[in-house]
């Protein structure tokens, strides 16, 4: 990039990305508890997808139980601080509080937990779950994720010896490098990792399976895998000029705003990003916060075909994103950098069988916006190369096929869970299929012997 911007002090990069949502003191947690209906049918439990018991957390918060209040959230997310802290929980859990439907604010589910979590941690994560004793039989799980921790915690506990094999030398997959930190910090990732360390997971850091290690070497070794592996590399415009300088991934971007060494990280001044889901929105509001004077959302689409959901849209306007919609990208411009991006404006057409509309370029309404970094955010490719290479293992849409009942895949001695099953959902659902695939494992080995 010609134009990097000026660095900001330590103290306005602090300010920039302090959490949107700060943790709840004693007295307001109480108060916040009390507020709770206790429903006996809880559609908040129903909504959340790991379907933590909520009015029984919140309730032991109110009698000052916060180990059983623990207890109960854990049994059922064992990412549950991540959750906590990034759940879309407007759209899950407090979405489903009746109290919206009286007209009043939800109950803070989200802060409630990360105060019963966080207080759970800060006393030293005291043994809560028994193991049951050793059964000689061992499980590699592949990828460190949100899926691959929940898959491995549960084995744990059931007395099998589990041994995860993560290819970056910091394990957590997204949690750790992939959500915005006004959201969740990587320390909160790594905190959950050494709780599944706690229960004797095994955990390989800089081992990628594929390259450092075959896996038809774990196949043989291994009475059973689990596949956490998450998706692969962005997706690539396919335009003239996406290999200049000033070009790059939105999870790159945001992993290198996740080291928290703010000042090295390169933002220009005036920044595109393209596309509009949730990772979108943090790119763009993290380069935002990093000292971008203007930042934009180039999306090819209405506003109301948008992914992100509304509480992010309102975030990036409220820091004062440019959103440009039915717009799209012809190609980058520049001779050693980028220089701006080439649009059209794109017109709806007529709605297919299923109700959304085709989109059309309109000829003629080319026009440049000068800019001098674009960050790609149009979702990732799945990793069909490594997937390929699994005997039995069917590929659909982009995703692995499984078995929703116990989520085995064709190949009956490997199991899978978390976005290369489900294209790219939340950390809540990877954490609900990582636990289910343990029990989908625990039930195939059983009928073995």
């Amino acid at each position: 990039m010609e134009n990097i911007v000026s660095k900001l002090t330590l103290e306005e990069y602090e300010k920039n990305f302090q959490e949107l949502h700060p943790p709840l003191s004693y007295g307001s947690a109480i108060a916040e508890s009390s507020r709770c209906l206790y429903c006996y049918d809880s559609p908040c439990m129903k909504a959340c997808p790991t379907h933590i018991d909520i009015s029984e957390f919140i309730k032991k918060i109110s009698t000052d139980n916060l180990m059983g209040s623990a207890k109960t959230i854990l049994k059922s997310n064992w990412v549950a601080l991540t959750c906590a802290k990034a759940c879309p929980v407007a759209v899950l859990c407090e979405g489903a509080c009746v109290l919206n439907e009286k007209g009043d604010k939800p109950i803070e589910i989200g802060r409630l937990q990360r105060y019963v979590i966080d207080n759970y941690f800060d006393h030293g994560m005291p043994a809560l779950f028994s193991k049951k004793s050793p059964n000689a039989k061992n499980v590699a799980v592949i990828g460190s994720g949100p899926a691959g921790l929940s898959c491995s915690a549960e084995l744990a506990l059931l007395g099998y010896k589990v041994t995860i094999f993560e290819q970056s030398e910091i394990p957590g997959g997204l949690n750790t490098w992939g959500i915005a930190p006004y959201k969740a910090r990587k320390q909160d990732a790594l905190k959950e990792v050494e709780l599944i360390k706690s229960f004797g997971v095994n955990v390989k850091t800089g081992i990628g399976v594929g390259t450092d290690i075959s896996f038809d070497e774990l196949y043989k070794k291994y009475d059973a895998v689990f596949l956490g592996i998450g998706l692969g590399e962005s997706h690539a415009l396919s335009v003239n000029g996406e290999e200049l300088p000033g070009v790059i991934n939105a999870l790159d971007f945001i992993e290198q705003v996740k080291t928290e060494d703010w000042s090295s990280v390169a933002v220009g001044k005036r920044v595109a990003i393209i596309g509009a889901g949730n990772t979108s929105i943090d790119a763009a509001t993290e380069a935002k916060r990093l000292g971008a004077e203007e930042v934009m959302i180039i999306y090819r689409r209405s506003s109301q075909d948008m992914s992100a959901y509304k509480f992010e849209f309102d975030l990036a306007k409220k820091d004062g994103i440019i959103f440009h919609f039915l717009t799209s990208p012809n190609k980058v411009v520049g001779k050693n950098f980028v220089e701006g991006i080439e649009c059209i404006r794109m017109e709806p057409g007529k709605p297919d069988s299923k109700g959304k509309r085709s989109i059309m370029p309109v000829p003629g309404t080319e026009f440049i916006i000068p800019v001098d970094m674009v960050i790609k955010a149009i979702g990732q490719e799945a990793q069909n190369d490594f997937i390929s290479t699994i005997p039995g293992i069917k590929f659909a849409g982009g995703k692995v096929q499984i078995n929703s009942d116990n989520f085995q895949t064709g190949n009956p001695k490997v199991f899978a869970g978390g976005d290369c099953i489900n294209g790219g959902k939340e950390v809540v659902n990877a954490a609900y299929d990582g636990k289910m695939a343990a029990f989908g494992i625990d039930k195939f080995l059983k009928n073995l012997n």
